[in-house]
């Protein structure tokens, strides 16, 4: 017996001396060839189901009694699997960083341009989405001069975009590739999507593929969330600013076992009081309160097979307009107080299925459908806007890499909406029901070469047959430089109200003249044509794309619905299908380099030439249409990115003002101002703390709100009966912004990241 137990004791004790002899190390790999060690990376053993954090020396220890996968991460970098046998001693893990890869996604930068799509596609990664605030989508622009963003009005707090000129409207806006924000959902919708649930935005200026339908006019803006598979079973975000505005975001993604893997995210935020910094009687900001919920599921089979669905909860409760104003809106009319409250709710629920019909996944076959319910009730001192809206979407598409060099797609889309709303109770109600096939062909003969030709034939229960046919091209003459071509039809039904959300800020009667409003034709229709040239240069600090672009895009209208606020005296605004030429011209220039090591700088330029047919007038400039948007970012992180240092300057040019505004306030154009924004990152284990500053030299648009002394005088003249002929001053108008209403803004916040 006793030397039984002496055997085991000797076994034990070169056991343990074995198993207490294995060291590893992590780095990163510099693209220049050097090194540097990583501290605190994280390092995952299989076999174990065993994670193990490096010290600040990017050094770890492990007791190995047998053969082990080690799998090195850290955030923002590549992995590297080193497999380890027993007895060995150490091992080195390399990492680089994902910005040192050509990939078209670069997480160190803001903003890329991948060299091999066929449409130019602006790519804002999660880093970029974090150099700004970013509380919304809609505010994820500001480093962009692609996409201008300003506000509805001066009373609802609605964030609207623009590219090549035109309103946020024509933009196809899509999640992962499904349309959203389409009809009443459109005029929150950005304000709906919190910044800290995307992983990233890819914007593509012009018509696009036909796959996605046939709403594409300006461009459509691609939104790719958080996904299953993220290594976060926590991530929480807290930013509070100046402006009394607040929100959390929690994110956890967890994967149950190899099929099965869900993310959930939740978002509260809104601005807690009212503010009058102007001293115009009417609150700066709306208050408000949104509740904000998704949660999100993948199952992928060994096959290849994918299925993707999930759900999502909106509630959006805001109220704007006089300080003294309530939800009530019998008080505040009793009272004569003009205020506005908004109402939004929303659910919604996908389903995607991918089936490979090959082992290569060569050939494959996916159904996406959709459905989304909306409600949007609201006055507007004594406009009252009611509406409901069911849209659903299906789209089934079948995919064939024939070889290398030729690719096809082709299937069919089904669109429903069905469209109830009142406005001051007269029924504006319609019911839509499209139904197109669509066929696309991509060419790729090689690298330096793509053609994507596409046509859609759908049939619209409103329009009847509606035609697009659509085509990119891509050509490399040489590695150095790109050209881009692009051109295709667009289509969409306007939706007066919502498109126009800021009218309803306004004492303006509504008609279309010579008919009854809800006769007019919504259709629209028009062409886009585009080109770009890019120059990828061979110099920079750091072995990522130094790159020179030159755009030029042409928007013309077959078709438009034209909102005209100078038609007839200013108490009118007509609404009236176009007579004429509408059209765009929009030149933009980027550059982008890094002189130093993790030095980024991207300028931009943008220049818009906007003209449109209005009655009793002609060819006119569109009015509040900027001219003109310069940006200029700049971004150093220190090593390990500890700190990162973002500073952002705009200057946006002059817009035309409508007629009775440019008289009220004793200017044809609005001034040409500048923008500073600031922010400073401080990166821990696993938390991100930053601080900023947004329109740091406090320049705002002031006495944006025409006749706010008295938003009722009009109603009350024709209550008494007076006949009196009103100037522009007279009546109550809300709807012309053209720069910021906040002045210098402070905000913190916190980013908490727990790493499986």
């Amino acid at each position: 017996m006793k030397r039984i137990l002496t055997v085991i004791t000797l076994c034990l004790a070169a056991f343990t001396a074995y198993a207490q002899n294995f060291h590893g190390y992590v780095f990163y790999q510099k693209p220049n060839g050097g090194t540097e060690p990583l501290p605190f990376a994280q390092v995952y053993h299989m076999e174990r189901e065993k994670l193990i954090e490096t010290d600040a020396n990017g050094e770890f220890t492990l007791n190995l009694t047998a053969r082990a996968t080690l799998i090195a991460t850290y955030v923002g970098y590549t992995r590297d699997t080193v497999v380890v046998e027993p007895g060995t001693a150490e091992a080195k893990f390399y990492l680089s960083g994902e910005n040192d890869l050509s990939e078209s996604k670069v997480t160190a930068q803001q903003s890329t341009l991948p060299k091999l799509k066929s449409v130019k596609t602006e790519v804002i990664t999660a880093a970029g989405l974090c150099k700004m605030a970013c509380c919304a989508l809609a505010e994820s622009f500001e480093n962009s001069a692609s996409v201008t963003v300003g506000y509805a009005d001066a009373v609802t707090g609605a964030r609207q975009i623009k590219l090549l000129g035109l309103s946020g409207t024509y933009t196809q806006m899509l999640d992962e590739n499904r349309p959203v924000m389409r009809g009443i959902a459109a005029p929150f919708g950005m304000s709906f999507v919190p910044g800290q649930w995307l992983e990233s935005i890819q914007i593509a200026k012009g018509p696009s593929s036909v796959i996605n339908g046939l709403e594409a006019i300006t461009g459509q803006i691609n939104m790719e969330h958080r996904k299953p598979t993220d290594e976060t079973p926590l991530f929480v975000q807290v930013y509070g600013s100046s402006d009394k505005m607040f929100e959390t975001n929690i994110a956890s993604a967890i994967q149950f076992n190899e099929k099965w893997s869900m993310i959930n995210m939740a978002h509260v935020g809104g601005t807690a009081s009212k503010m009058d910094h102007n001293q115009d009687g009417f609150r700066d900001e709306p208050e408000d309160l949104q509740l904000n919920f998704t949660s999100r599921w993948l199952y992928y089979h060994p096959s290849g097979m994918q299925i993707r669905f999930g759900g999502r909860f909106l509630n959006d409760d805001r109220l704007g307009g006089q300080m003294g104003a309530t939800k009530d809106n019998t008080f505040n009319l009793n009272n004569r107080i003009w205020g506005s409250n908004i109402k939004n709710r929303g659910v919604n629920g996908y389903f995607k299925i991918g089936v490979p019909l090959n082992e290569e996944n060569t050939a494959n076959i996916a159904l996406v459908a959709d459905f989304n319910h909306h409600e949007f009730d609201s006055f507007f001192g004594v406009k009252a806007y009611d509406a409901k809206q069911n849209s659903a979407f299906a789209n089934l598409i079948y995919q064939n890499e024939i070889n290398e060099t030729h690719k096809v797609e082709f299937g069919a889309t089904w669109q429903f909406d069905d469209l109830n709303q009142l406005y001051n109770g007269e029924d504006f109600s319609r019911r839509e029901n499209a139904i197109s096939g669509f066929g696309e062909y991509t060419l790729t003969p090689g690298d330096n070469f793509t053609f994507v030709g596409g046509l859609n034939l759908q049939y619209n229960s409103l329009h009847g047959w509606l035609f697009a046919p659509r085509a990119n091209v891509r050509w490399s003459p040489a590695e150095w430089v790109t050209l881009r071509a692009l051109g295709g039809r667009g289509y969409r039904t306007a939706n007066i109200f919502t498109d126009n959300l800021g009218i309803f800020s306004t004492g303006k009667n509504f008609y279309a003249p010579g008919m009854r409003l809800s006769d007019l034709d919504l259709l629209e229709d028009a062409w886009t044509w585009g080109a770009n040239v890019t120059f990828y240069l061979p110099f920079g600090a750091e072995d990522t794309d130094t790159y020179l672009s030159f755009d030029y895009f042409h928007n013309d209208f077959n078709k438009q619905v034209v909102v005209d606020p100078e038609t007839a005296s200013p108490i009118n605004l007509a609404f009236y299908n176009l007579d004429g030429k509408s059209f765009t011209n929009t030149y933009q220039v980027d550059f982008s380099v890094n002189p130093l090591e993790r030095f980024n700088i991207t300028t931009t330029f943008r220049y818009t030439d906007a003209k449109v047919t209005l009655m009793n007038q002609g060819l006119v400039e569109r009015p509040m249409t900027s001219r003109y948007k310069g940006v200029l970012n700049m971004q150093y992180a220190t090593a390990m990115s500890k700190w990162t240092f973002d500073f952002t300057a705009q200057i946006n040019g002059p817009m035309r003002l409508p007629k009775y505004a440019a008289e009220v306030w004793g200017m044809e154009t609005s001034p040409v101002f500048p923008m500073l924004y600031a922010q400073i990152t401080r990166k821990f284990k696993g938390i991100d703390v930053y601080v900023g500053a947004e329109n740091i030299l406090g320049f705002r648009q002031h006495h944006a709100i025409i006749c706010a002394d008295n938003p009722f005088r009009m109603i009350d003249a024709t209550a008494l009966g007076w006949s009196m002929t009103p100037g522009a001053s007279d009546v109550f108008d809300a709807s012309n912004v053209w720069g910021p209403l906040m002045g210098r803004k402070f905000y913190i916040g916190l980013r908490y990241t727990l790493w499986k």
